[in-house]
């Protein structure tokens, strides 16, 4: 009982959250640099304020973010100190092709990535690579309106043929598109689209979907023709969308919303739409923009894994006289009076999870990676700058736990687990430092100050534990 020989235990995280260095060696401007901190970052993330380069008056986090382009062999050595067996990171597509239409890709771009690869194997760990963790280079997004352009696949398919072909033997998990999903919620952040006044918003957001799964199958494709022993998969944005009553209305609303996500990855494992997406999209009369071979393209290259990410679950409700939504990862949820809350409202449901793995199994019969799950926390260091963060061994020994459960008592083929944020990040939703989920702590805080210190947390040495008696032993 418990996991397989060969799970893939680690730490997840992506370049514009980590890196920095947002314009060294040749990288070029990108969506993911134009996110503030502040009032205005809801409506840049939601493509509703147009912000498509610095404003003086804007603190932008993803400038300098924790400095892990400087600083990644020291990140590294701590991750294989915890006993990493694979390590997920994203590339910046703006290092690799700084404007994102060149026909000649970045050197320097491409040998930061393999310097990294190379750190990763020389402690054993296993790396899996996002090739796009949100990132459109700002090039593509002004001159051809990024994803709903046609064009961006060309792009993104000359992208996936350069890595492939260099790091070919370093890397043999990769993810296409993380949280593929959050198009449909915050598209700026997402797909690099800025919503103009006189369209169609549910129109744009559709087209630039179809390109991406298009971009998707493209990459799978050149992937196993590269080398078979690639193991592409897909990523889900997962939140286990509750029912608020037995009301069928609610339950018909939760059924409702969950396919609103799990329609990308029926494209990306079935090979087709489902016809419940192409009957609401003629509702509304949207088009998607097929063209010649994009149905084969999309059967004949499909996903080996199916990636997601679950911090918490949701309640919805058809009545819309039920308000009061609390925070959570971008998606909208009424409070549930069965679970606690993290500082940031999203609702601890270790649960949850082992729902959300039945659901996405029994549907797809593809082995699963859980590539994000953690709690965000305020960790306030006591006088010797040690942070005891109980409360995050608590929530990610609970969350192991449904998660060995579905494995052992649910028959659920899993690959691995990668903890989001094994060392402190800015966090995507809000842009804060404050926001915490690391093992490993930064020095460094909303305003942009501090020394990137890097440092232990109790939970460190407890996840060590974890990894070396492969996930038996959760004890605080």
């Amino acid at each position: 009982m418990g996991f397989k020989e060969g799970f893939l235990w680690g730490g997840a995280t992506s370049a514009n959250q980590s890196e920095g260095a947002y314009n060294d060696d040749g990288r070029g401007l990108a969506n993911v640099d134009l996110s503030p901190t502040g009032e205005s970052r809801e409506g840049v993330l939601m493509g509703k304020i147009k912000m498509f380069d610095f404003d003086d008056n804007c603190y932008y986090p993803a400038k300098e973010a924790i400095d892990m382009y400087h600083r990644y062999k020291e990140d590294i050595a701590l991750f294989a100190e915890m006993g990493f067996k694979v390590y997920r990171l994203s590339i910046a597509w703006s290092r690799i092709f700084p404007k994102g239409d060149e026909n000649e890709p970045n050197e320097a771009g491409l040998q930061f990535y393999e310097n990294i690869f190379k750190e990763c194997h020389k402690y054993n760990i296993e790396p899996l690579v996002t090739i796009t963790h949100f990132d459109v280079p700002m090039h593509l997004v002004e001159e051809y309106g990024s994803w709903r352009n046609r064009k961006l696949v060309t792009f993104y398919e000359r992208l996936c043929t350069e890595i492939f072909n260099r790091y070919k033997g370093l890397v043999t998990y990769w993810i296409t598109f993380n949280e593929i999903n959050m198009v449909l919620e915050a598209p700026f952040l997402a797909a690099g689209l800025y919503i103009e006044e006189h369209e169609n918003a549910q129109a744009v957001k559709y087209a630039a979907s179809h390109h991406q799964l298009v971009a998707s199958a493209l990459a799978t494709k050149i992937a196993h023709e590269v080398d078979p022993m690639n193991k592409i998969g897909c990523m889900l944005a997962a939140n286990a969308p509750y029912p608020r009553t037995c009301d069928p209305k609610d339950i018909w609303k939760a059924k409702q919303v969950e396919n609103q996500s799990y329609f990308f990855i029926d494209v990306q494992v079935r090979g087709e739409y489902p016809g419940y997406t192409l009957k609401e999209l003629e509702r509304k009369n949207i088009a998607l923009p097929f063209v010649e071979g994009d149905q084969e393209l999309l059967k004949q290259h499909t996903v080996d894994y199916v990636g997601f990410s679950y911090y918490s679950s949701s309640v919805v409700s058809a009545d819309p006289e039920q308000t009061g939504t609390i925070g959570g990862n971008l998606f909208p949820s009424l409070p549930n009076p069965y679970l606690k809350a993290s500082d940031w409202g999203w609702q601890i449901d270790p649960l949850g999870l082992r729902i959300t793995m039945n659901d996405i199994y029994n549907r797809y019969q593809k082995p699963l990676f859980i590539v994000e799950n953690g709690l965000g926390a305020a960790d306030i260091p006591d006088s010797n700058g040690y942070i005891e963060d109980d409360y995050r061994i608590s929530y990610l020994s609970e969350h192991i736990r449904a998660m060995r459960d579905a494995v052992d008592y649910d028959g659920i083929e899993l690959l691995g687990y990668t903890v989001w944020g094994p060392i402190d990040i800015v966090s995507a939703s809000t842009g804060e430092m404050k926001k915490r989920y690391g093992f490993i702590y930064v020095d460094r805080n909303d305003q942009g100050q501090g020394t990137f210190k890097r440092t232990k947390k109790k939970s460190f040495d407890w996840y060590r534990k974890v990894i070396a008696t492969n996930g038996q032993d959760l004890d605080c």
